[in-house]
């Protein structure tokens, strides 16, 4: 797979040849995320940090906030690392520091370790200094540690003149269990399929910035088909997870719905196919994610208008229940509650207008679910009404509280459960 690569030096999105000479400036590093994102994971390198001449703290915990993030450059310490997990990234990338010492006080599967490689030597200090290390003998020793390696070919990065595949599968062996990304010359849809083939991701910057290599391309390019007509099957889901449909996609499709951000298929009567053109019902294009044998999508879309189905249901399996029906239901109502006094107020119309009364009800439902003797299915299920009617007030959906419960969850450092002092 395709792990796109945000360098940031003086709060702008750089491309560096040979880690020296500028060759690209894209200004604001958070479109070319919301952009990037669609293939998963994308690298955030702080450049500055890295080479002791700054920082981007503010603006990376924003990325991380956003979108799931590697984060990287000038992590050399134990409360640094621990700092970035704990902000939502989803991996670090630790370089010169990587020691077991420190390696083994951190969460294996969450620490990627990178490599700079120059003539099988180990290159430090932003590829300055040499190690004496040699790559493999590193990756012997730190590969129990880590739940990944970055090896970046320094002789290659930034050049568009193609990557070392047949040293690409040696790292891989030599690696474990350890996932690999090689950086450095990756160039071509062809390089990103035969890294995935042999177990390893691209980590590409300068083919994309420079069109080179379009992101659909790239994240096509694992995909295979037994179909005739080279289709994928593209499983549609919403933010949470619940499948809409099912729908078709080729190369072209995939083009139009990455470069668009749009939820747009292939129709085997119709040809290119963008879902809500005619009806409204159209799709915000969320991310874009291969399954394990690489021979179907899902697409994960913001989904607008009357719903998925022709049928004007939610899905091509009728219209949902539970919590995701209910809180759309809530924000439907907020968003339409009219100006003025209700002759006679629903509920909920009441409790969006009354925030003391709905204040009120939140406190009190939360100490009857919270009684020993309590209902707990009952009393649950008043507590999650009025707490999802408190969201549809502040324009907050389940899938940003999802969102928010994720970046807890990786959290390293924890805070301890305990009573509040009264105020």
């Amino acid at each position: 797979m395709i792990v796109p690569s945000i360098d940031l030096q003086g709060g702008r999105t750089v491309q560096l040849v040979g880690g020296e000479t500028l060759a690209i400036d894209a200004g604001d590093p958070r479109p070319l995320l919301a952009q990037f994102a669609l293939a998963g994971e994308v690298a955030v390198v702080d450049l500055d940090a890295a080479r002791g001449e700054g920082s981007h703290r503010e603006l990376i915990t924003e990325l991380c906030h956003a979108h799931r993030v590697r984060v990287g450059g000038g992590i050399r310490d134990y409360a640094t690392a621990v700092a970035w997990l704990d902000a939502g990234a989803a991996r670090i990338v630790i370089g010169t520091a990587a020691e077991p010492a420190l390696l083994a006080r951190l969460p294996r599967e969450r620490v990627v370790v990178a490599l700079d490689e120059r003539g099988g030597e180990v290159v430090t200090h932003g590829w300055r200094q040499r190690s004496g290390r040699a790559l493999f003998e590193r990756l012997a020793a730190l590969r129990s540690l880590c739940g990944g390696f970055l090896v970046t070919f320094v002789e290659r990065e930034g050049r568009l003149q193609g990557t070392d595949l047949a040293r690409a599968a040696e790292i891989v062996r030599h690696a474990g269990d350890a996932r690999v990304t090689i950086a450095g010359g990756v160039t071509t849809a062809d390089e990103v399929a035969a890294l995935d083939r042999m177990g390893a991701d691209a980590q590409v910057g300068m083919a994309l910035y420079t069109g080179r290599l379009s992101l659909a391309d790239a994240i096509a390019a694992p995909l295979v088909s037994d179909r005739a007509d080279g289709l994928w099957p593209t499983v549609v889901v919403d933010e949470l997870g619940t499948a809409l449909g099912l729908c078709w996609s080729n190369a072209e499709s995939l083009r139009q719905a990455v470069q668009r951000r749009r939820g747009i298929y292939h129709s085997r009567s119709r040809g290119l196919w963008v879902k809500g053109e005619s009806s409204g019902a159209w799709q915000e294009l969320l991310a874009v994610d291969l399954d394990c044998d690489r021979d179907a999508l899902r697409f994960t879309v913001r989904q607008h208008g009357d719903g998925f189905c022709h049928l004007s249901t939610r899905s091509c399996w009728g219209d949902e229940r539970g919590l995701g029906r209910l809180s759309r239901r809530l924000a439907a109502i907020a968003a339409q509650l009219p100006p003025g006094e209700l002759a006679t107020p629903s509920n909920t119309a009441r409790l969006l207008r009354d925030p003391s009364l709905l204040e009120a009800k939140l406190v009190e439902e939360a100490h009857e679910l919270a009684a020993v003797d309590a209902d707990v299915r009952h009393e649950a299920a008043d507590l999650f009404y009025f707490a999802l009617v408190r969201m549809a007030a502040a324009g907050v959906g389940l899938a940003d509280v999802a969102a928010e419960l994720d970046r807890r969850e990786r959290r390293v450092s924890r805070r301890a459960c305990s009573n509040k002092e009264p105020s």
